[in-house]
This record gives structure tokens, C-alpha cells and sequence, in this order.
């Protein structure tokens, strides 16, 4: 169902695949293999594939789900209330919750979780494409051969707010969050601004977009008390991560996991090696970020909105 419904083939009310989907499009409902739970054998490896990537013919394919219901499952989010984030080349805010509820306007997705069954549990994504990417392109462009860590290292040289340069990091085209607007992003001028102010800039122009978003699914009724994350990409970056929570107020535990985690653990539940307890028995945070000031990233998020709103 979690791989159907991030298709947009599931029709949740029903609990079925979607007739009007499948009808507007014209496609046989016998394309569809049998439907299965995601945490069970959907197969068994064929000697070509096996032979490809040098493993054992037969093995059986116990899990199957999406990057960021995955990404979930490696961070032990799987109950009401939960909630995940990434900061990769794209930024993701996935939070599960138990009703069938949607956003009116259409800025997030909802997905049948990858324990969505009896019990609802819907996962709610919230994407950025302007996260880890924007990062990258002001790399290319001022780090002059610094590598990420040391650009982190010369951001936390500048203060907050890095001496009013805002940075809108919509670089990657249009945004759902904003409607699928275009904003032109306005490249900051190497003669005005330090490189450490410009990395400094960009993180927190990331950090408030994930605060933007978040707002929004606040008014989908969710309201996290703490995200997890793990300890990758953006938040290797304490900058980034001491803006990201100060703007949101939610903290955040990182942990030493990514979606390949994930991807083991559930084959390792759909075959019974373990069960869902089992599997997370031995899992700890490596670090709990709570926010210390929130009141100042929160008057620098409200300036940084405001120039978002002129587009």
C-alpha cells in the first residue's frame, strides 16, 4: 500500500487501488501485481539480477518502500505524532499521524505508512527541493575549493542573522509548499558579503524554509514535540542544525542511521528475523539539540519570510 499510495493509486476510504485513477488513465487492474503488506516476501531474487550484483539466487525480497517512509523506518518513526526529517539534496519533513486528513491546497503529500494496515498510520511529507543543493551551488560558487566542513567551520565565525544577508534557497524549481511558485533566486554579490556570511546565509535561508514548512503542516493538525534526523548531510552542520531548531523551538535527535539502515532493518522484519521491537531494542540518539534561542531565529525568520512573501 506505502508504494501504491506514493504513486497516488491507493484509494485510502476504500482501502483499495483507485478505480478513478485507474480509469481516467485507462490502465488494466491487472498491471497491479498481487497486493501484499509491506513486511512480507514479494519475490525471490532471480539468478540474473543475483548474478549482477554477485549474490545468491533466491533470496527473498522481504521489503519494499519509498525513500522517506524508509528513511522513517531507520529513525524508529512509526507511531502517532513521530516525525522524521532529512537534509539532502532536497529537504523532508515526514511526520505520521492516524486520520485521513489533507491539505486543502495541496503543498503536502500523504502516504500510507510502511505500517499503514488495521491501524492508520499516514505519513505526511513535507518536501523542499531547495535544501542540500543550494548548499552545493554556493559551494561552486564562494567556497573556492573549501570543503563542506570547512565552510560549516567559517559560517560558525558570523553571528546569527549573518549580518542581514537573507538567502531564499528556492533554487531547484518550482516549490509545492509555496504553491508551485518559481522564486528567482537573487545570488548574494561577493563584494558586499564574506564567503563565512554567504555559507552562514544559506543555512539559515535552509533552516527557515523547514520552519515555513513546518507551519504548514502545523495547520494540518500536526504539532511534533521532537523530530529525529539522522546525523548526515545538513545536519553534520551545527549551524545549520542550531538554526533549524531555534526557528522551528522543536528539538532534534540525530542519530548514526540512513535510509540503507532502514532498508535492512524492514527486510529484516518481513522475514521474520525480528520484530519491530527487536529491531529498534539497542537504538539511541547520538545527540538531543533543544533550542536556546528561539526568540532571536524567530524575529530573524519573520524578516526573512517577509522577503520571501515578495515573490
Amino acid at each position: 500500500k506505502t508504494a501504491l499510495s506514493e504513486g497516488i493509486f491507493w484509494d485510502f476510504k476504500n482501502d483499495q487501488l483507485s478505480k478513478d485513477v485507474l480509469n481516467y488513465f485507462g490502465f488494466n487492474e491487472s498491471i497491479f501485481p498481487v497486493i501484499k503488506e509491506v513486511f512480507s516476501e514479494h519475490g525471490k531474487l532471480s539468478a540474473a539480477v543475483a548474478n549482477e550484483f554477485g549474490l545468491t539466487p533466491g533470496i527473498p525480497v522481504t521489503y519494499k518502500a519509498g525513500d522517506q517512509p524508509n528513511n522513517a523506518l531507520s529513525l524508529n518513526v512509526l507511531n502517532p505524532g513521530e516525525v522524521a526529517a532529512t537534509g539532502g539534496t532536497s529537504g523532508v519533513i515526514y511526520a505520521v499521524g492516524d486520520q485521513l486528513s489533507f491539505d486543502q491546497q495541496s503543498r503536502v503529500n500523504g502516504f500510507a505508512h510502511v505500517n499503514h494496515g488495521k491501524d492508520i498510520r499516514i505519513g505526511t511529507l513535507l518536501c523542499i527541493n531547495g535544501c542540500g543543493i543550494m548548499n552545493r551551488i554556493v559551494k561552486d560558487q564562494y567556497a573556492n575549493g573549501l570543503s563542506y566542513v570547512e565552510m560549516n567551520e567559517a559560517a560558525a565565525t558570523i553571528k546569527p542573522g549573518s549580518n542581514g544577508l537573507l538567502l531564499l534557497p528556492f533554487c531547484n524549481g518550482a516549490e509545492r509548499m509555496l504553491n508551485n511558485k518559481i522564486v528567482d533566486i537573487v545570488m548574494p554579490d561577493k563584494n558586499k558579503y564574506s564567503a563565512a556570511e554567504i555559507f552562514r546565509a544559506t543555512q539559515e535561508g535552509i533552516a527557515f524554509a523547514f520552519r515555513y514548512g513546518l507551519d504548514i503542516l502545523k495547520e494540518n493538525g500536526i504539532q511534533p514535540t521532537i523530530i529525529k534526523a539522522g546525523k548526515a548531510n545538513m545536519f553534520l552542520s551545527d549551524v545549520f542544525t542550531e538554526a533549524f531548531v531555534n526557528a522551528t523551538n522543536v528539538p532534534v535527535q540525530l542519530y548514526d542511521c540512513d535510509g540503507s539502515i532502514g532498508a535492512a532493518i524492514g527486510a529484516g522484519i518481513g522475514a521474520k528475523i525480528f520484530s519491530e521491537k527487536e529491531a529498534f531494542a539497542n537504538t539511541k540518539p547520538l545527540q538531543l539539540i533543544e533550542p536556546t534561542n528561539q526568540k532571536q531565529y524567530n524575529e530573524l525568520y519573520e524578516n526573512w519570510k517577509k522577503q520571501l512573501e515578495k515573490y
